[in-house]
Parts: C-alpha cells; structure tokens; sequence
C-alpha cells in the first residue's frame, strides 16, 4: 500500500465523522428535509466545521485520483 491509500482511509473516516456532526435542524425530520428554514447562514463553530469538513473532501478526493495515478 502506498501512502495515498492512508491518507484515502484517514480522510474518509474523518469526513464520516464531521458530516454526522453537522446539524440542519433539532428532529429527524429536520434532516430528512422537513426543517422550516429556507435559506440559513453558518455562523461560528457550525462554519468552521463546513469549511473543515469541505477541505477533507478535497483531500479525499485528491487523494483517490493520485491512488489510481500511482
């Protein structure tokens, strides 16, 4: 195994990870869609966690095509 097949596995469980923290709403039917806001604005900790969760997609993602490439 070469190193983008760590970085691949490491980025995935910690973008699991950081998608399940992520909150739209207090119920269950929130998350499904059925929350009343129309348009929110991230603000705080709930922003920096989008734009975390954003870059380790990329690294994700950059990694996955290097993988193949190498």
């Amino acid at each position: 195994m070469n190193i983008f097949n760590y970085i691949t596995i490491a980025s995935t469980v910690i973008a699991i990870i950081l998608i399940l923290l992520q909150t739209r709403g207090a119920s269950l039917g929130a998350g499904m869609g059925g929350g009343g806001e129309v348009n929110t604005v991230r603000r705080g900790s709930d922003k920096s966690l989008h734009q975390i969760t954003v870059v380790v997609v990329l690294i994700f993602g950059l990694s996955l095509i290097l993988g193949i490439l190498a």
